[in-house]
């Protein structure tokens, strides 16, 4: 694991419990898109699911949920919310083939490494099914670096965020871009990631 991503899993392993707890709203429109796109039922990863708000919704509305993150912390916090077990994975140590339906990775990604991401995407795209889609979130910028909680972000333009999706070999790639703010409270600019796993 590289200094970024240990600053980062310090953070989430320090604070899990008011992180987990915060009066947070899951994103109503994008997560309705998202859900919107798939069959009754689907199998869905919600990767890097934090305290679990969105999984909760996704389970609710009868999708089959598989939540995981990389903090054991963050993973604990979240079984207490969603009654379920949540599986403690780091990015780089994905490995699952073909077993889902749908991806959702909201403000997760965005704490790989930029050398790193490419390799990651590859391994997330081989998770998916044939015809399979991702939805995921990055903050926007032009180079890497940490916030005031010591938290690493990839800050990648859109530019440079297509170019790692094209190379990991997905397809129908859609970046739109949002104002919108985070934990930090601070004015974020946002990428909203969609791109599927061709046929």
């Amino acid at each position: 694991m590289t200094t970024a991503s240990n600053d980062t899993m310090t953070f989430y392993r320090d604070n899990a419990e008011s992180y987990a707890a915060r009066d947070r709203k899951p994103p109503a429109d994008r997560l309705g898109a998202f859900i919107a796109r798939l069959a009754p039922g689907a199998a869905v990863l919600d990767l890097g699911c934090g305290g679990g708000h969105d999984s909760l919704h996704l389970i609710e509305v009868g999708l089959d949920v598989t939540p995981c993150d990389g903090s054991a912390e963050l993973a604990h916090a979240a079984e207490q919310r969603i009654g379920r077990k949540v599986e403690v994975v780091t990015f780089q140590e994905i490995e699952w083939d073909q077993r889902f339906d749908g991806i959702w990775a909201e403000a997760s990604l965005l704490h790989v490494p930029r050398t790193e991401l490419p390799d990651v995407l590859v391994r997330v795209l081989r998770a998916l099914r044939p015809g399979g889609l991702i939805q995921a979130s990055f903050k926007a910028g032009e180079r890497e670096g940490h916030d005031r909680f010591g938290r690493y972000f990839n800050y990648p333009s859109a530019a440079w965020l297509q170019t790692c999706f094209e190379w990991a070999g997905w397809s129908d790639i859609t970046i739109e871009e949002a104002d919108g703010g985070g934990y930090d409270n601070e004015p974020t600019r946002w990428l909203h990631v969609s791109a599927t796993r061709a046929d």
